[in-house]
């Protein structure tokens, strides 16, 4: 049974969604201003291996992850690089297109913009003040927070606690405007030359929080299943979102609030910040560091932990993946001699470990028990393919199920692609100079095969190669 974390009740609950069989999952993007950080990537990263295993699990998942292309901070980078809002968010738009797919993370997703929203966003502002939510104040409008009854009940703070510190997350003027300091903005009046569109308040621009509102609930439905962020998002964006959302349909807006972890830098744990020099974006990462490195790091920490980033985590990360590497590469080069037919034991014994991988990913994606049955599965099948004889089905079967698991955290598990008829001569011909005690030829093979990007492993079942 499928339990997972619900931050707003703050216990588990048994996994049920709105329709059997199907999970509308809303999961916030990027503020496409800059290339992402790694702390945005831990956050695709947690919700697309969730998805995987929900997928896993039999469920159709349809999955949506916005882009915030209109905001201050797009505002002022347009302005220092002299250029307009659009253009901004194209090239960041296309950057974290190229980024998130060296992490191999699934493109099967529908990214709304909040630009290609904006009459869905008047519309569903003008209904919040036509039912009293809502009120203008100069071409601004407000959310009346505290009219909503429940307001504060998923970061699970008072409300009357909140009017001490509210009016840090705002500007002098707008706190001003506001009839409550713990009042927030639905729609920003137009300041100067600024990107903005008519409504009838007058020009201006969405809000923040209400962009995710309007495009999860235009694409998901007015109840979402599965609704994630950082756990930065719990208040006061996804707060809003609950707040705006439910006061205008009247319906429960998401079933169960998932919240992922920080990633903290170097050995001392210290929070990614760019006043602290620290802040990595994965577009540089990615110069040094294999994707499917950085993946393993972070999908096999469970996705309410914090992820401590260092070399060390890197190091392991690279050593379990060749981990995998080596057994996926040991089975699949054993099916060249293995006979014909089933080990029905051996078969069992994948099996039971399948079954232990769901129990552990079953109690709220519990990522780290998940991934340590797979290494099991990687130990058993190097294991099983050293013994004299192999049959073929039960190698097949290790091989399908080891490379089905290790697809839910996002690693590929492939064959070398260097398979033409001249390496495997060259192969066959530095077996032979070996028994003939040829052995500069053999070097010599061995070393133009490495000069292309082969490196041979001499085993007791035989030589295999596999890309450098």
């Amino acid at each position: 049974m499928l339990q997972i974390f619900n931050t707003l009740t703050r216990k588990k609950e048994k996994f049920e969604p709105v329709t059997p069989g199907v999970v509308n999952m809303y999961v916030c993007g990027p503020t496409v201003y800059n290339y992402i950080h790694i702390g945005n990537a831990r956050s695709a990263i947690a919700f697309d291996t969730i998805r995987r295993y929900l997928e896993y699990r039999g469920y159709k998942v349809n999955y949506v992850s916005n882009f915030t292309d209109v905001d201050d901070k797009m505002i002022n980078a347009a302005r220092e690089n002299h250029t307009t809002v659009g253009a901004i968010a194209e090239k960041y738009i296309n950057a974290f297109m190229q980024d998130t797919a060296a992490l191999n993370i699934s493109k099967d997703v529908t990214h709304p913009r909040a630009t290609q929203n904006i009459p869905e966003i008047i519309a569903f502002v003008k209904n919040l003040e036509d039912q009293g939510y809502a009120y203008n104040v100069d071409g601004n409008v407000y959310f009346r927070a505290r009219k909503f009854p429940t307001y504060g009940e998923l970061p699970h703070i008072n409300v009357d606690q909140l009017e001490v510190g509210a009016s840090q997350h705002v500007e002098k003027g707008e706190f001003e405007q506001k009839e409550d300091p713990i009042d927030f903005a639905l729609w920003k009046k137009s300041k100067g030359d600024e990107i903005s569109w008519d409504s009838p308040w007058g020009k201006g621009r969405p809000g923040w929080h209400i962009e995710c509102s309007v495009m999860s609930m235009k694409y998901l439905g007015k109840t979402l299943d599965i609704h994630g962020g950082g756990e930065d998002l719990i208040f006061p964006h996804h707060e809003n979102e609950r707040a705006q959302s439910e006061a205008e349909t009247h319906q429960t807006f998401v079933k169960y609030w998932m919240h992922n972890g920080f990633v903290t830098i170097g050995e001392d744990n210290e929070k990614m910040s760019k006043s602290l020099g620290n802040f990595i974006t994965v577009h540089d990462l990615l110069k040094k560091i294999d994707g499917q490195v950085i993946r393993l790091l972070m999908s096999t920490t469970h996705y309410r932990r914090s992820i401590q980033y260092s070399d060390a985590s890197v190091q392991e990360a690279k050593s379990n993946l060749k981990k995998l590497q080596t057994a996926f590469n040991n089975s699949t080069y054993r099916l060249h001699n293995a006979e014909a037919g089933s080990d029905p034991k051996t078969e069992q014994e994948v099996r039971q470990i399948v079954a232990d991988f769901i129990d552990a990913m079953d109690d709220d994606f519990n990522v780290q028990n998940g991934i340590a049955a797979v290494y099991e599965l990687a130990k058993f099948s190097n294991m099983y393919s050293e013994r004299n004889v192999v049959f073929q089905n039960s190698l097949q079967f290790i091989i399908n199920t080891l490379k089905q698991l290790a697809a839910i955290f996002g690693i590929k598990l492939e064959q070398s692609e260097l398979k033409d008829d001249e390496i495997w001569a060259l192969i066959h011909e530095r077996q032979q100079a070996r028994a003939n005690k040829d052995f500069i030829r053999s070097d010599e093979i061995r070393e133009e095969l490495k000069a292309r990007g082969i490196v041979l492993e001499d085993t007791p079942q035989g030589t295999r190669f596999r890309k450098e």
